[in-house]
């Protein structure tokens, strides 16, 4: 399959989750305020427990309330990572039309990667609506900001991520039942990972955990971008991190989505709801 051949079939992907979104208008509008509520949260969170002990913590020019909004905003990358494979397949199974998909000329690769384009599309809009309202109406002001050092963090950890992802999927088309490793990986990461205070503060041993997951990374790369406008020279150990994580984890998720294929082939479960 050429390059050409395989963008229009994820495009085609994009185009067919775009069409079923837009028939949901009212709930793009409401998740808009349910951000502005989110963000208002970490906001007035933050003027309750910022003390000179946590300043000291977080990056330098930064607040409490740049952190935790940088962190939640991007943390969803994770979890959309964790959820989009696996909901694709569900609905397709639902739909009937798993089976037809993968018995198509459509590569693995392709039809993955057009099961997530809308997702991450959809989230990352939803990440400029979180930056948006921390801006207009609470002082979120990342004036220095490195935005090209902050996609490239953005785009290394949606790979990482990625290869997460399709290893949950894995885990759906076998079992078709919830995931709990997928909660497992959330959780642990939500925990150590920097989400709502720097890793800094853990303790000795879930600080070496923290660096054994790509979220951790990512947020402190990010941060170091938005919040204090660092250079390429300071980005690139999270990026090479997220790379090193990527390069481990898409090929290990491919052989594993493909073995999980081939079982519920033989067993005859594929299709099973």
């Amino acid at each position: 399959m050429n390059l050409a051949r395989a963008l229009r079939k994820i495009a085609a992907f994009f185009m067919r989750d775009f069409a079923i979104a837009r028939g949901y208008r009212g709930a793009l509008l409401l998740e808009a305020f349910q951000a502005l509520f989110g963000v208002a949260t970490f906001y007035y969170l933050s003027r309750f427990v910022e003390s000179p002990e946590l300043a000291r913590a977080l990056p330098d020019g930064s607040n409490y309330f740049a952190f935790t909004l940088v962190g939640f905003a991007f943390f969803d990358y994770l979890s959309v990572s964790l959820t989009a494979f696996d909901s694709s397949i569900e609905e397709a199974r639902q739909n009937r039309t798993l089976e037809a998909l993968l018995v198509t000329q459509t590569a693995l690769p392709v039809i993955l990667a057009g099961s997530a384009v809308y997702p991450f599309t959809a989230l990352a809009l939803r990440t400029c609506v979180y930056l948006a309202w921390g801006a207009l109406l609470f002082d979120f002001t990342p004036r220095a900001a490195n935005w090209p050092g902050a996609v490239a963090i953005l785009l290394a950890s949606i790979l990482a991520f990625a290869g997460l992802g399709i290893i949950s999927a894995s885990y759906a088309v076998l079992f078709k039942r919830g995931n709990p490793a997928k909660w497992l990986v959330l959780g642990i990461s939500g925990m150590v990972g920097g989400m709502m205070y720097p890793v800094s503060v853990l303790p000795g041993p879930l600080r070496i955990l923290a660096r054994l997951i790509p979220v951790t990374y990512s947020l402190e790369g990010m941060r170091a971008a938005l919040l204090g406008g660092a250079g390429w020279r300071e980005l690139w150990p999270s990026i090479a991190a997220l790379l090193i994580f990527a390069a481990i984890l898409i090929p290990l998720s491919f052989m594993v989505f493909g073995w999980a294929l081939r079982r519920t082939r033989v067993t005859g479960t594929l299709t099973h709801i």
